[in-house]
């Protein structure tokens, strides 16, 4: 016995051994097997009437592949090499290159120079010119290039990702979460800081009467009225001085606003449904979405739909699968499973919301009044469903929230990704395109049938 190992031990030390390494399509399999189980594991949930989401990657076999592979370290990589400074007599011909590949309208970017794009990234999230999107007199228009995947109404909480397929609304946007005996929120709400503005009582006081958009009269009496500045300013343009009205006291301010909350028809924009969840509808109305996808060589920048007040966002960070058409006929529950950041608040018919949703390589959400969101980052994220809540009541002392133009630039994504529409409007409303169908910024999506049409 003492021979036979002897002679073993010597046989392994001293044989010639060759190592032949296996085919690299083998071990890529073993990574996704194994990142396959994980996921798996992951995803055995869906929401509850208490706010509990938990949600299930459903689709066929290539869905399952896509979902195992390492989508979020992938992102960060394609970032990190999007981020590095190119030499200025490559960027013209490398960004010509990727314009032709992908479509993209060089004459009407800013600035036209190629050469003042240090990196890719850079050229990703490029500008357009002025005047090159205009905006329609309508009640709702497109907030971004891309194509229109799919729109509709809501039917019992259900969103129609695509026909035969869809996901839970509350999942999409979040539900309220339980709130402590005092009346405050269980969870950490943090609220985003914003600079002081100068007669901020007087113009967001005429934006809600331009708009419609119902203000609480609490804020008001707690406001009182500033002192006119010498030189004041609306949305970042010289005003005419003589639409300032001489001081008032803060009883006749409040009686003045009161007067003009009563013509706007002061609601509760939560009146309605007694049904604890994401959107409670007014009665009269109903609920309507609209989904546009951005592809790579479409402007990657997001713009205001309509005249609204955004109260709060909700960051959900989630996978980065691919949300191109292809994906999105047939892997279900994908935008609620993508990381995505809800803004939510309202217009003049009730609650509006809109969504940008990450994709594969979308380094990051941006929101241009909210320079604490930070998407994308690194760890291990949370369960579905979670999410973190930043308010936006700083912004303005009477609408409690960032009032916005139609058309105005919001933010943006770092490539291309999709943006849902989420609003209430009564039954008259009426979306103006079709699947499928290319849009541009500031292009008429919808309005108010009149009527008798």
């Amino acid at each position: 016995m003492f021979l036979s190992t002897e002679r073993l031990s010597n046989a392994w030390r001293h044989s010639p051994m060759k190592w032949n390494p296996l085919p690299w399509f083998v071990g890529a399999l073993l990574l996704v097997v194994i990142q396959y189980r994980r996921h798996q594991a992951e995803k055995e949930v869906h929401v509850d009437e208490d706010g509990h989401e938990v949600i299930k990657l459903k689709g066929p076999w290539q869905v399952h592949i896509l979902g195992a592979l390492p989508l979020r370290n992938l992102s960060r990589l394609w970032g990190w090499l999007n981020s590095f400074e190119l030499p200025e007599w490559l960027r013209p011909i490398g960004f010509k290159a990727y314009a032709f590949l992908f479509g993209c309208d060089l004459t009407e970017i800013e600035p036209a120079n190629l050469r003042e794009y240090p990196s890719l990234g850079a050229f990703f999230y490029r500008s357009l010119a002025p005047g090159t999107r205009p905006i329609a007199d309508a009640a709702l228009v497109s907030p971004a290039d891309g194509t229109v995947l799919h729109f509709g109404a809501v039917q019992g909480h259900r969103v129609e990702q695509v026909k035969g397929i869809t996901y839970s609304l509350d999942a999409l946007l979040g539900v309220e979460r339980p709130r402590s005996v005092s009346g405050k929120p269980t969870n950490t709400t943090t609220t985003v800081p914003f600079p002081a503005r100068e007669m901020a009582i007087v113009d967001d006081r005429e934006f809600a009467n331009v708009n419609g958009i119902e203000y609480s009269l609490s804020q008001l009496i707690a406001y009182g009225r500033p002192s006119p500045p010498p030189v004041p300013h609306k949305y970042g343009v010289r005003i005419d001085a003589s639409v300032i009205e001489p001081e008032k006291s803060v009883q006749d301010t409040v009686a003045d606003h009161t007067s003009v909350a009563k013509q706007l028809g002061l609601r509760s924009a939560l009146a309605g449904s007694s049904r604890r969840g994401s959107v409670r509808v007014k009665p009269g109305n109903a609920l309507f979405f609209a989904v546009i996808y951005l592809a790579p060589g479409d402007y990657h920048r997001f713009h205001s739909p309509t005249a609204w007040v955004v109260e709060k966002r909700r960051h959900f960070q989630g996978e980065l699968f691919s949300v191109s058409p292809w994906v999105a006929k047939r892997a279900e529950n994908l935008f609620v499973l993508n990381e995505r950041v809800a803004l939510l608040g309202r217009w003049r018919h009730g609650f509006f919301g809109m969504v940008p949703v990450g994709a594969t390589n979308v380094g990051s959400i941006k929101i241009n009044f909210d320079q604490a969101l930070r998407t994308n980052v690194r760890g291990r994220p949370p369960p579905p469903g979670t999410y973190t809540e930043a308010v936006y009541s700083a912004a303005s002392p009477i609408l409690h929230g960032q009032p916005l133009r139609p058309g105005q630039e919001m933010g943006g994504f770092c490539l291309g990704s999709t943006i849902v529409l989420v609003f209430e409007a009564p039954p008259t409303f009426e979306f103006g395109v079709h699947a499928g169908q290319k849009v541009r910024v500031g292009q008429k999506l919808g309005d108010l049938k009149e009527k008798g049409e």
